[in-house]
Order: structure tokens, then C-alpha cells, then sequence
């Protein structure tokens, strides 16, 4: 007794439908391996959305440190592909003092090191996104990756200066204020976000600097945001139209 045709194609045709999706699957791992500042920026963005949803219990705590980690890792991963021995071993050996630093503030009671530790992590971010800037700067072709690093960069940028928030409200109590509890000192979410408001310059801010230190750094970071746009953006753009037509020319 045969078999019913139709069910044996049906079969095959299952069977090349799953292989085409393996397929695809596979194809785009392979491009987002080909582009780590894309996996950054996921990162950093996952980051953002969910932090909020765990910030101030203890296991929101841990695993924003671990998550911390896992994007120091992927920046350290950029730099190591973007950029000189020497820059190399500079983002290394910061890397590990955040990492150090964090460990000795959180889990060992040494509350001083608070503002050491923030200044850290911001160094080793500020580093981080000068050599993404610098492999941007240095092509003459937009490339899909540079692309991605530009967005990568600017939530690096974003993240350093709400760590240096985060050191100048250890330092100086009281220098940010902010329409809910004014008195109250800033959380990271509320740092963050004013360190966005802040580079992109879309004044949409409740919080306000006090102090003459913190208003000086809130205009650094006004100044870069404006600068990263104007010169950095504005040349990936300039770029990618080029490339757009050359292509179309050839």
C-alpha cells in the first residue's frame, strides 16, 4: 500500500521551510557578529529599559553590576578592535579598576570609595567612545558598523557623564535638584536621563544643577553633545551620501 504523495511533499516542503529559517538564523548572527558596536548598543539600550523596572532592591542592584560588566566588556571588545595596542591596555587596566572599585563600594561597606568609583567608570567610558571616535574619524566610507558605533558612542558618552554626576553628588550633596523630592539625592535613573537631556540638548530636564561645579559640567556636556553632532554625525552622514552615490553612479 503507497503512501499518500501529497504528505510525503508536504513533509519535504516542512523540511525545507525549517532549513531556510536555520538558514536565515544563521545569516544573521554572522551579521551581528560582523558588527560589535551594534551588540554594544543593544546593550546599552537594554540597559536603559530595564534598569528603571529593578533600581533600589537588592537584586536590581546585582544585576545592574552584572549587567554593568557584561557592557564594560563589550566596549573593551571595541576598543580592542578599533584601536592601538596602548589604547588597548589603557581601557584594560580601567576596566578592572571599575570593576575593583564597584566590588570594594557595594559588597565591602566602603562607602567612600562611592565617588572614586563613579569617576572611574566614567574615565573608562570617556576612553571607550574617544577610540570609537577615532575609528569613525579615521575612514574615508561610511560602513554599516560605523553607523551603529555612532549610536554606540553617544549612549557611551551618556553613561560617562551621569557617572561623573554620580561622583559630583557624592562629592557635593545637595548640588542637583529636581521638581519630585529636591532634597533628595539623585538616582541613577534620574542621572541618566539628565545626562541624555543634556547631550542631546532637547531641555526637556526636571533636574537643575546648583552648585557652580555642577553647572560647569552640565555645560561640558551641553558643549560635547553639540560638537559629537556637529562633527561627527553630520561627517557619517555626509559620508554615507557619497557612498549612496558612487554606488549609484558605478
Amino acid at each position: 500500500m503507497t503512501g499518500d504523495p501529497s504528505s510525503g511533499a508536504d513533509r519535504g516542503a516542512g523540511v525545507a521551510d525549517d532549513a531556510a529559517a536555520r538558514l536565515v538564523r544563521l545569516r544573521l548572527i554572522a551579521q551581528i557578529g560582523r558588527h560589535p558596536s551594534a551588540i554594544l548598543l543593544l546593550a546599552q539600550l537594554v540597559a536603559l529599559l530595564a534598569y528603571p523596572f529593578f533600581e533600589g532592591t537588592p537584586a536590581g542592584n546585582a544585576a545592574f553590576g552584572v549587567f554593568g560588566v557584561v557592557v564594560l566588556l563589550l566596549a573593551l571588545r571595541m576598543v580592542n578592535r578599533t584601536s592601538g595596542h596602548t589604547r588597548v591596555v589603557v581601557a584594560f587596566l580601567l576596566a578592572v579598576a571599575a570593576v575593583a572599585s564597584n566590588l570594594l563600594a557595594t559588597l565591602a561597606g566602603m562607602g567612600w570609595l562611592a565617588p572614586w568609583s563613579a569617576a572611574i567608570d566614567a574615565l573608562f567610558y570617556f576612553h571607550a567612545a574617544a577610540c570609537l571616535v577615532a575609528y569613525m574619524l579615521a575612514d574615508r566610507r561610511a560602513t554599516r558598523d560605523e553607523l551603529f558605533a555612532a549610536g554606540a558612542t553617544f549612549t557611551l558618552l551618556a553613561w560617562a557623564f551621569a557617572y561623573v554626576f554620580a561622583a559630583c553628588q557624592a562629592l557635593q550633596p545637595g548640588c542637583l535638584a529636581a521638581a519630585v523630592n529636591p532634597d533628595a539625592p539623585r538616582t541613577w535613573t534620574e542621572l541618566l536621563f539628565f545626562s541624555f537631556v543634556l547631550l542631546s540638548s532637547t531641555g526637556i530636564g526636571d533636574i537643575i544643577p546648583l552648585t557652580p561645579q555642577a553647572r560647569a559640567l552640565a555645560s561640558l556636556e551641553i558643549f560635547v553633545g553639540v560638537m559629537y553632532l556637529a562633527l561627527v554625525v553630520s561627517r557619517l552622514i555626509g559620508l554615507s551620501l557619497l557612498t549612496r552615490s558612487e554606488s549609484k553612479s558605478g
